[in-house]
């Protein structure tokens, strides 16, 4: 802390301890500066952004996409493979094609997803329930919170 200087003087002691001067808050009255190395400066908030980075994680959306009239061994490979991308921390996104005459029983879309729901239930969280768009019933879900 040496208080309020003048420019010339600010710079002259920094240039003195060869160092740079760094101005912190140019809309402070009066600015605030540093005297620092600012290629270490530098160096350090680098490393900052490239640790922050390296520890976010990526959410992908994963489809597993469904006919009404699918069969129990393939119901229960698309269950077992919702389980996993959950697992792994993705999001879900179940997809149910209607082709033709059925697009009158919408209701047997939605018992498949209704059970989906049941048997995920300890594991999910959903984020958008099922809904028609066009000839497809959507419903994404996301891993729960605890997972």
């Amino acid at each position: 802390m040496l208080g309020v200087l003048s420019i010339e003087d600010a710079l002259s002691r920094a240039s003195s301890a060869g160092l740079d001067l760094l101005e912190v808050s140019p809309n402070a009255e009066p600015p605030v500066c540093k005297i620092i190395d600012y290629g270490k400066h530098r160096y350090d908030q680098q490393k900052k952004a490239n640790l922050a980075r390296k520890k976010q994680k990526i959410v992908h959306l994963k489809e597993l996409k469904m006919r009404p009239t699918i069969e129990e061994h393939d119901y229960q490979v698309k269950l077992r493979n919702a389980h996993k991308f959950l697992e792994k921390g993705d999001k879900v996104k179940f997809t149910m094609r209607f082709r033709g005459r059925e697009m009158a029983h919408i209701d047997v879309g939605m018992k498949i997803f209704n059970r989906l729901k049941e048997e995920l239930a300890d594991i999910i969280k959903i984020e958008t329930d099922a809904k028609m768009e066009g000839r497809q019933m959507i419903m994404i879900v996301g891993p729960e919170a605890t997972v």
